[in-house]
């Protein structure tokens, strides 16, 4: 325990340095306050009061490590929160519309790469339509040419009006008004000598064509009979055919028709 001051001051009065004769002294004593709790007394009453219960495990922190240690109230950071809640003006400014605008410029980046990307899909799309509408055409083309040179070479005596209306069916233009004028002379010539005619087209290939107009070649055996060879003759042809694609129904016509070998 510490030793108890000496609570008596001296005070000298009245003393001078040098004097012959020594100062006459007087003791006053003074009484020093109290404390109003013994520090003895405050010790025990500490070692007497209960400990709080400690802090969780799972909320003690280890002082130092950056993960783990909570955020502590920061002054300076106070004062600038505390500064753009006065200017919330600026703050909008800076927070709210730089993003907006970025926003605004991607929104419109992507609208015109959309758009070029449609752009292309379409001039893709609209190519790959008339390549292909014009290949079914030119095959259909084809395809009516290699019947249009069979019906002209197959004729017979005994069914010569049909026939030769199945070629006027498939003709159109100059061509058939040409072979509609004729009519009655070939079917007199047909009927007079017996004639039979059976064609078959060997091969047959497109010269020219889009969707509307055509040029074809195609290579015709036929086996023809009449009075003066009964027992049939093989022939040859080469026929070039020009064709035009009927508006209406959409069938493929002969314009003109010619023997070119």
């Amino acid at each position: 325990m510490p030793s108890r001051r000496n609570t008596t001051l001296k005070v000298i009065k009245g003393a001078k340095a040098g004097g012959p004769t020594p100062p006459r002294r007087r003791l006053v004593t003074r009484a020093v306050p109290a404390p109003a709790e013994p520090i003895e007394r405050v010790l025990e009453r500490l070692d007497r009061e209960p400990v709080e219960d400690p802090t969780e495990a799972g909320d003690l922190t280890v002082v130092g490590d950056p993960a783990e240690v909570e955020d502590l109230p920061d002054p300076h950071r106070e004062s600038a929160e505390a500064d753009a809640a006065d200017e919330p003006d600026a703050a909008a400014e800076s927070v709210g519309d730089v993003p907006r605008g970025r926003a605004r410029a991607l929104t419109a980046l992507l609208v015109m790469l959309l758009a070029a990307a449609l752009a292309g899909a379409g001039v893709q799309g609209h190519r790959w339509y008339v390549d292909r509408a014009t290949e079914q055409a030119r095959g259909a083309a084809v395809a009516a040419a290699r019947q249009a040179a069979v019906n002209f070479v197959s004729v017979s005596a005994a069914s010569v009006d049909r026939d030769l209306s199945r070629i006027t069916a498939g003709a159109t233009g100059d061509f058939k008004d040409e072979f509609t004028r004729g009519q009655a002379q070939v079917r007199a010539a047909v009927v007079e000598n017996k004639v039979q005619s059976q064609g078959t087209v060997l091969r047959a290939g497109i010269v020219s064509g889009d969707r509307r107009r055509a040029v074809v070649l195609v290579a015709v055996d036929a086996t023809v009979r009449n009075v003066k060879a009964p027992d049939g003759r093989p022939s040859h042809y080469r026929i070039q055919l020009d064709l035009v694609r009927d508006r209406d129904s959409g069938d493929w016509l002969v314009t003109k028709l010619q023997f070119v070998g």
